[in-house]
C-alpha cells in the first residue's frame, strides 16, 4: 500500500514483498518460491485473463475514435436534461462501463461533458470524482448481472458460473447503491449551495469546450455496447452446449490430448466473443472515422492491458506466496471462525481489495487462496455457487478504491482535482458499495431469491 500510494510500481514491489516475506520465514525458500509460486501463478493469470484485458481495452478505444462515446454522452444530457447534471454523469458512466468499456476510458470519455454540465448549473467541480466514480466504479462494474468488466469474470473460473450469476442479488445491489449514492451526492450538492459555493475557480486540467462537431447517431452508437451485452449471455449459455464440460484435442502425432476443462472458462470465452463481436461491429458502422487513428488507438490500448494486466497478475502472484506462508493460515484461521460463508467471503475479498488497492488483485488473491473453503462451506450450507460469485464480485468492488487504487489516482489526474479536494467524496461511495455487499446477503435469507 505505502508504494503503491508513492507512485511506485507493483510490478517490481509485488516480488519485493512476497519474498521479503519469505526471506524472513526461511531464506532457502526464496528461490524456489519465485520460480515455482510468483511466477506460476503470475503467467497462469495472463494466460486466463489477458484476453479479457486486451479485448476490452481495444474495444473501449474504437468506441472512443468512433466518437460512438461522445455521441451516447450528448444523447444522455438530452434526454435527462442539464438541470440533472449529476444524474446525467451517473447514468452515462453507467451505460458506458455496462457496455464493456474500460473504468479508465470513462474517466476521459465523461469528464469534458461532466466538468462543463458542472460549471454551468453551478455546481463545485470536487463533487465531480465522486459522481463519476458512482457511475463507473459501482453497480455497473460488479453488480449488475452480466456485465463484461473483468469484476465479474474472474468469480467464474473459481465457481463455474457465468456473468448472469445470481441476477436478483445484482440487480438489488445496484438499486441501492444508485439511490443512496444519488441522495448522497444530492445532498452534498444542497449543502454547497447552501453555502453559495459554485463551480470554483482557476482549478486545473480544465478541458476544452465541447465544439459540438457532428456526431454519430446515437441509436448507431449504443449498438455495439448492446451487442456486447447481449452475446456475452448468449455465448455464456451456448458454449457449454457446444463443447460440454471439457473438450479434448487428439493430436495427429499421436501425442497426448490436449484437454480444456470448459466449465471454468466458458464464461471467460463468452465475453472475449462478445467483445469480439463488439469491435467488429464499431467498425463495421465508423471503420472511415477510426481507420485514421487507429494504429496509434489500439497501440495505446495495449500499453495499457500490459500495464493493467501485469499489475494484477503480480498482486495475484504476491498472494499465491503469502497465502503458502504461515502467517497467512493464521489470518485464514481467524476468518474461519466468521460461521457464516457469504459474510467470509465478503469480508475476505474487500479486506484483500482494500489492502491491494484493486479489486482484481484482491479478489483474485482471496478466490485463489480460499475459494475451496467457501465452496466446501456453502455446500454445507446449501448456498448456490452463484450466489457466492456475485458476492465475490460485489466485495471486491467494495473497500478496492482507497486513496492508493490505480483508478482513483487516474480519476482525480485527469479532473485535475486532489485527494485533499474530491477524496471524501469517493470514500462515502466506497462505504455505500461495500455496505451494499451485506445488504444483498441479507436479501437472500431473507427472501430465498438469488
Amino acid at each position: 500500500m505505502f508504494v503503491a500510494y508513492r507512485g511506485f510500481s507493483v510490478i517490481i514491489f509485488a516480488p519485493v514483498a512476497a519474498l521479503g516475506a519469505v526471506l524472513f520465514t526461511d531464506p532457502s525458500l526464496v528461490p524456489a518460491m519465485f520460480t515455482s509460486v510468483f511466477m506460476d501463478k503470475m503467467a497462469g493469470f495472463i494466460k486466463l485473463y489477458f484476453p479479457v484485458f486486451l479485448l476490452g481495452a481495444v474495444f473501449g478505444k474504437v468506441i472512443e475514435l468512433s466518437g460512438f462515446s461522445k455521441s451516447i454522452v450528448s444523447a444522455v444530457i438530452k434526454l435527462v436534461g442539464r438541470d440533472r447534471a449529476m444524474f446525467s454523469i451517473v447514468l452515462v458512466s453507467a451505460i458506458l462501463t455496462y457496455g464493456g468499456v474500460s473504468v479508465f476510458v470513462v474517466v476521459f470519455a465523461v469528464y469534458p461533458f461532466a466538468a462543463e454540465m458542472f460549471r454551468q448549473s453551478g455546481i463545485p467541480k470536487r463533487l465531480l470524482p465522486g459522481t463519476i466514480a458512482l457511475g463507473a466504479f459501482s453497480f455497473t462494474m460488479d453488480a449488475m448481472p452480466g456485465t463484461p468488466q473483468i469484476q465479474n469474470i474472474i468469480p467464474s473460473a473459481f465457481f463455474k458460473t457465468n456473468a448472469w450469476a445470481a441476477p436478483w442479488l445484482g440487480l438489488v445491489g445496484s438499486v441501492f447503491i444508485l439511490l443512496v449514492g444519488l441522495t448522497y451526492l444530492t445532498w452534498r450538492r444542497k449543502q454547497a449551495a447552501a453555502r453559495n459555493e459554485g463551480y470554483g475557480e482557476g482549478h486545473h486540467n480544465e478541458p476544452e469546450p465541447f465544439s459540438g462537431e457532428a456526431l454519430p447517431n446515437p441509436w448507431i452508437a449504443i449498438l455495439p455496447l448492446l451487442a456486447v451485452g447481449v452475446l456475452n449471455r448468449v455465448f455464456g449459455a451456448w458454449i457449454p452446449q457446444l463443447y460440454g464440460s471439457t473438450h479434448e484435442i487428439v493430436l495427429a502425432s499421436g501425442g497426448k490430448p490436449i484437454v480444456t476443462e470448459v466449465s471454468k472458462v466458458a464464461a471467460i470465452w463468452a465475453v472475449e466473443a462478445a467483445l469480439l463481436v463488439g469491435i467488429l461491429t464499431v467498425l463495421v458502422f465508423a471503420f472511415r472515422t477510426v481507420k485514421a487513428k487507429f494504429a496509434e488507438g489500439t497501440k495505446a490500448a495495449v500499453s495499457g492491458t500490459l500495464l493493467a494486466s501485469m499489475n494484477t497478475a503480480s498482486e495475484y502472484g504476491f498472494g499465491a506466496v503469502i497465502a503458502i506462508l504461515p502467517g497467512f493460515l493464521i489470518v485464514a484461521d481467524a476468518l474461519k471462525a466468521i460461521p457464516n460463508p457469504l459474510i467470509n467471503e465478503a469480508i475476505t475479498v474487500t479486506t484483500l481489495a482494500g489492502i491491494t488497492g484493486s479489486a482484481t488483485g484482491g479478489m483474485s488473491i482471496a478466490l485463489a487462496a480460499m475459494s475451496e473453503q467457501f465452496i466446501a462451506a456453502a455446500n454445507v450450507a446449501g448456498i448456490p455457487m452463484e450466489v457466492l460469485h456475485r458476492v465475490a464480485s460485489m466485495a471486491s468492488g467494495g473497500m478496492d478504491t482507497l486513496p492508493h487504487n490505480g483508478a482513483i489516482i487516474t480519476l482525480l489526474a485527469v479532473t485535475g482535482l486532489t485527494h485533499r479536494q474530491a477524496y471524501g467524496d469517493i470514500f462515502a461511495i466506497t462505504c455505500i458499495k461495500t455496505v451494499a455487499v451485506f445488504v444483498v446477503i441479507s436479501f437472500v435469507y431473507l427472501t430465498g431469491l438469488y
